[in-house]
């Protein structure tokens, strides 16, 4: 594959992650550090470099730490972590030596004996951006997949560094367009540029406040937080065949995987994908002794390919541990593999630590040299892979969202596996994936969580009566008779009440119980649906592409309506 190929790929993978949500933490140290320091103020002369060397410095360590830090820590005897925890000290103490002047001075002693003609405003930038890059955490994706696979295997040539080095520039352009934009506001804001020691202050206490949420994982919580407004550029780059080729995922082809092409990413029905490759190079067992999936034959089997600081995978993990939970006596195997993504990822008591908060009980193998990794030619963070109770492959997930496909899939099989096995209800938990195919967001109906109600009655528990709006906005809805609203449902209060929605999807359900009937009509055909039991989701549409329309249904008092979900 010609390099410049490669270096495009990597810079578009690159600029992708830069302008996504996992960047949102060293915005403001970026800001003020990189940005407004350099700035020319009543009080200081300007540092035009600093910005420069600072994202330069970013890349710089990035590049190292992704490619080689692994192997120089398994060769120096130092934990896999040595060196976020060293970007993390650095940081800090330059955000001590902001604030406080003199411990700068303690820190540049040691180097007072290099000449120097006069202070060097831009000195500490590439410094500044060796830390952040040591810290540094992008999104995965296909493109960081490659690079972390080619460390981890030490097949490190020309092809990877051109990608390595192109992606950490993609990744930085964002990050230097808004340090030069910190400048420039400084220099036109007047109260900036009578401020520079505040804006030193103000870098520092940054600095330290990044430093405390690194050590405590506090930009995890924020990133999940926000919903990836970049998730759809990034499957439009990802999912291209051109980057595929390029990035030679097809490479790894051996006689274990070579039937996985047989199954489509997300496919609604099961398909059948060859046996089951195996676990393999895994370098320590989290919750189990050790997994052969050769022994597992008679269970349904979950792999879920996963690394803790990915808020992809943050995101999948409480439906992963559901499943667990529910299906764990009725046949199922969930099998965690924690494929790293970073060097501090590798050591087993982070993992544990992160196993343990978020719930997970089933066994976790940590496959530090991405060996099952690339057993199973995987290239995305989270991925789910469904093998049957004959060991073959069934289904493959990669990315986030539809669980509900991958539990239903999960229930066939395992019904499949025990014919008359009663299983226990779906988990029904919300999928929270980020919307961004312009479909109408999960609308539920309880007085608590209440969202897209376009009617003009106050809408709190107990029993109200409502008519239906002559105009009703599109993505919701409304209701016609008399209710009683609870806190996580609604229920029609003695003869039936009607339901309108407003909608643009491909699929609409709703999440039903009681004892009754709902009757829908949509585009002038009328179905009747029969409801017994506990709470369940009701398919009201299925398209192949997303419409746009209106569902009127009618509840019969006894059912209990939850929410409206769409796909």
């Amino acid at each position: 594959m010609p390099v410049m190929t490669l270096a495009l790929i990597g810079l578009i993978g690159g600029l992708v992650t830069g302008i996504s949500p996992c960047i949102l933490p060293v915005l403001p140290v970026i800001f003020f550090s990189g940005g407004a320091q350099s700035a020319r103020t009543e009080s200081s002369a300007p540092s035009p470099a600093r910005p420069y060397l600072v994202i330069a410095g970013l890349v710089l360590s990035f590049t190292l730490v992704t490619l080689f830090g692994s192997l120089l820590l398994s060769v120096l005897g130092l934990p896999q972590d040595v060196l976020r925890w060293a970007g993390i000290v650095v940081l800090a103490l330059i955000g001590i030596g902001l604030i406080v002047p003199r411990f700068e001075h303690l820190l540049e002693k040691p180097f007072s004996w290099l000449p120097q003609r006069s202070p060097d405003p831009d000195r500490g930038g590439f410094g500044l951006g060796l830390a952040l890059g040591a810290v540094y955490v992008p999104c995965a994706g296909p493109v960081l997949a490659a690079i972390t696979v080619a460390g981890a295997t030490g097949r490190v040539g020309v092809d990877t560094v051109v990608l390595t080095v192109a992606f950490a520039l993609g990744a930085a352009t964002p990050l230097l367009v808004f340090a030069l934009a910190g400048r420039r506001i400084t220099e036109r804001v007047q109260a900036f540029r009578k401020r520079q020691r505040g804006i030193r202050i103000t870098a520092g206490v940054l600095m330290l406040a990044l430093s405390f949420g690194l050590v405590f994982n506090l930009p995890q919580l924020l990133q999940r937080l926000v919903p990836d407004y970049t998730s759809g550029l990034q499957a439009q780059v990802n999912n291209s065949e051109e980057v595929r080729k390029a990035l030679n995922l097809g490479g790894l082809v051996n006689d274990q995987n070579k039937d996985l092409d047989k199954c489509s990413d997300g496919a609604p029905v099961l398909e059948s994908c060859g046996t089951a490759p195996d676990i393999t190079g895994i370098t320590q067992w989290l919750n189990s002794s050790g997994v052969d999936l050769k022994q597992q034959r008679g269970k349904v089997v979950l792999l879920d390919f996963w690394a803790y600081s990915c808020i992809n995978c943050q995101r999948s993990l409480p439906h992963v541990t559901a499943w667990d939970k529910l299906y764990r006596e009725a046949g199922l195997s969930v099998v965690g593999v924690h494929s790293p993504e970073y060097a501090f990822e590798k050591e087993a008591g982070n993992v544990a630590a992160a196993a343990k908060n978020f719930g997970i009980t089933y066994p976790v193998a940590l496959d530090n040299s991405l060996a099952t990794w690339t057993n199973y030619r995987n290239r995305y963070w989270p991925a789910h892979y469904l093998i049957d109770a004959q060991g073959t492959v069934r289904h493959i997930k990669f990315g986030e969202g539809d669980y509900a496909t991958t539990e239903k899939l999960i229930r066939q099989l395992l019904t499949d596996a025990g014919p008359g096995r009663a299983l226990p209800p779906a988990t029904g938990l919300v999928d929270r994936t980020p919307d961004v195919t312009g479909i109408t967001q999960e609308t539920y109906l309880g007085s608590t969580k209440r969202v897209n109600f376009a009617g003009t009655e106050t809408y709190t528990s107990g029993e109200k009566s409502f008519r239906l709006p002559e105009k009703q906005a599109r993505d919701s809805f409304a209701l016609d008779g008399d209710w009683t609203l609870a806190s996580q449902n609604i229920t029609p209060t003695g003869a039936d009440g009607r339901i309108r929605l407003n909608y643009r999807a491909k699929e609409v359900r709703i999440v039903l119980s009681g004892s009754g009937t709902l009757t829908y009509t949509r585009d002038g055909q009328t179905v009747t649906i029969p409801v017994n039991g506990t709470p369940n989701s009701y398919q009201l549409l299925a398209a192949q592409q997303v419409q746009e329309g209106t569902i009127t249904a009618t509840v019969s008092s006894g059912v209990q309506a939850y929410s409206f979900t769409f796909g």
